[in-house]
């Protein structure tokens, strides 16, 4: 079965065109978390352009106070500025991904073999402060080794290609066929394996009949964009349907 995490990050981006309180993300977690999400993710960018700093210890405290069996993931890029919120705020798990503080939205994995020695430091810093952590990584299996020379306890596949051949089977075929080869060579080398980026309830069950042992998802724009029809609540218990869970 593979846990749901949902990512407030539109929610917070629709609140933010105006200088008003709502839509509220805090209780717009409470509802996700309520209806049987397995936790929520934020990306808390320095511009501050979707979710926020001062929303990250509200929603902890909401986890915490609530939700204890819940978890927080925040993701992000390893600035020293990032790393230092991470550790004042101390999410269940980490999230690195190598994006440009100025994406719209993360794009594409790390490459491990050019960046392995400076994430080996990052992530042994973050593991001493007792996160998990999951790096962003491309379907390609052959990153598997570097990936895991890390010492990173999952990886987060990118699952964006795989989301944009919504209307043609034949390319989605291919993309779980590399997504399923990249989550079975970090699986044999004792990865954990999460996944994000495009993911849908039309398109998660392929994925988790491929990859049966993927831990997460974490999954905003679709699930934020299918509430605007069925409600969160609603929503959250078709993703969990789509997940393989009762709900």
């Amino acid at each position: 079965m593979t846990d749901l995490s949902v990512n407030l990050n539109a929610v917070a981006l629709l609140r933010n065109r105006r200088d008003l309180p709502w839509p509220d993300v805090i209780e717009i977690g409470r509802i996700a978390l309520e209806a049987g999400a397995s936790g929520l993710t934020v990306h808390p960018r320095p511009d501050e352009r979707h979710t926020r700093r001062s929303d990250l210890p509200a929603l902890k405290a909401l986890i915490a106070r609530e939700f204890p069996d819940r978890e927080f993931n925040i993701e992000g890029y390893p600035t020293g500025d990032f790393l230092n919120l991470v550790e004042e705020i101390a999410p269940a798990q980490v999230t690195l991904v190598p994006d440009d503080p100025g994406q719209a939205t993360s794009d594409h994995g790390w490459d491990f073999q050019a960046e392995g020695e400076r994430l080996k430091l990052i992530v042994a810093r973050l593991k001493a402060g007792g996160a998990r952590v999951s790096l962003f990584a491309d379907p390609d299996p052959s990153q598997a080794p570097a990936a895991a020379a890390t010492g990173t306890d999952r990886i987060e596949l990118y699952t964006g290609p795989y989301g944009a051949t919504h209307d043609d089977d034949g390319a989605a075929s291919r993309e779980i066929a590399k997504l399923g080869e990249t989550a079975d060579a970090a699986l044999a080398l004792g990865l954990g394996v999460n996944a994000g980026h495009d993911l849908t309830v039309a398109n998660l069950p392929a994925l988790t009949a491929r990859i049966p042992q993927l831990a997460e998802v974490s999954i905003g724009h679709g699930l934020t964009a299918d509430a605007l029809v069925h409600g969160m609540a609603e929503t959250v218990r078709r993703f969990r349907r789509a997940c393989g869970q009762d709900a």
